[in-house]
C-alpha cells in the first residue's frame, strides 16, 4: 500500500552493472532538511519520533550541507560472477547469518569489562 506523496520523491541513484548483474551502487544523500523530514513523515514517523531519533541531523543540516553521496563496489558480487555462482553467500569471505551473527568467529560477543573500562564505556541493561 503506497503512502500519500511517496510517488513524488525524486532521488539520484546509480548502479554499476556487469553483464546484467549489479556489482555496485550508490546515491546522492538527502541533504535538504524539509525534504528529509517529509520522507520520515511519509514513512509514518511522528514529529516527536523524528526529533528524538534524527534531531541531531536536522541541527547539523541547519548549518548547511552540500550535496554529498557515495558509491560501494561489491567485490563479493564480482567474485560470484567470475566463479559462476548464483548466490554470493558461496563466495563471501566472512559469511554472516540473516541476523548478522558470524558463526565462525562467534561474533558479536560480549566485550570484556576491562576493554569497556579502558574506553570509559558502560553497558546498561
Amino acid at each position: 500500500m503506497a503512502k500519500e506523496g511517496i510517488d513524488e520523491i525524486l532521488t539520484s541513484q546509480y548502479d554499476i552493472v556487469l553483464n546484467g548483474f549489479e556489482i555496485g551502487g550508490g546515491s546522492i544523500r538527502n541533504h535538504e532538511p524539509e525534504a528529509l523530514r517529509r520522507v520520515f513523515e511519509i514513512m509514518g514517523l511522528s514529529e516527536d519520533d523524528i526529533n528524538e531519533k534524527f534531531g541531531h541531523m536536522f541541527e547539523a543540516f541547519s548549518f548547511g550541507a552540500p550535496p554529498h553521496g557515495g558509491i560501494a563496489f561489491g567485490l563479493d558480487r564480482l567474485v560470484a560472477i567470475l566463479c559462476g555462482e548464483k548466490n554470493i553467500r558461496e563466495v563471501i569471505a566472512f559469511p554472516k547469518t540473516g541476523d548478522g551473527r558470524d558463526l565462525m568467529m562467534g561474533a558479536p560477543s560480549p566485550v570484556p569489562d576491562k576493554a569497556l573500562n579502558d574506553v570509559h564505556i558502560q553497558v546498561k541493561k
